[in-house]
């Protein structure tokens, strides 16, 4: 009778050990997208998800971001999360996660009109290939090569006046290398 009754506690202590471990299922946030805030004041929305960038709402808890270049700790419940920085104009968003699993940033351009906040996601292959594509036309075409030298300027005003440096630039060109290997 005592041995029933011994066998009877390990195993309830070890399935209450096992409910115990499958409830405190931790989750990472490995992706995310941007979007804007449903009361439309001017801040943006950081929504967790898969990686087939489906929205996820298992996700709680303060997570460390960094946000051009600034580190926000960020409160997400049920997978959203509001940035606390409010978008005076349209620009450019650098925003960086890392965990256990690897760093994960994404780029935006975040368009701001009377309707709103629009973000637009740029991807690095469109950071590489711009600059590329001018600078073949200006050696193949050797006329060419002050308005090419303007063009580059142009374009590197216009993502600094927007709010994207250098650093950003490279940084996402390098996590989108790192994640094709």
């Amino acid at each position: 009778m005592k041995f029933l009754l011994y066998i009877v506690a390990i195993s309830i202590y070890f399935l209450g050990s096992f409910s115990i471990t499958f409830a405190s299922k931790k989750y990472a946030l490995n992706n995310f997208i941007v979007k804007e805030n449903l009361i439309k004041n001017g801040k943006l929305a950081i929504i967790a998800c898969d990686s087939t960038e489906k929205p996820t709402d298992n996700i709680n808890g303060t997570f460390s971001f960094i946000i051009n270049g600034f580190r926000q700790p960020l409160s997400f419940r049920e997978g959203v999360a509001i940035s606390p920085l409010e978008i005076e104009r349209s620009s450019f968003v650098f925003l960086k996660h890392e965990n256990e699993q690897g760093t994960h940033s994404k780029l935006y351009y975040v368009y701001k009109n009377d309707d709103g906040l629009k973000p637009f996601k740029i991807n690095w292959i469109v950071l590489l290939i711009i600059p590329i594509i001018i600078i073949l036309i200006a050696s193949i075409y050797k006329r060419l090569i002050f308005f090419a030298v303007l063009a580059l300027a142009a374009l590197a005003y216009f993502n600094y006046n927007k709010g994207l440096s250098f650093d950003g630039i490279f940084e996402t060109v390098l996590h989108g290398i790192k994640d094709i290997f």
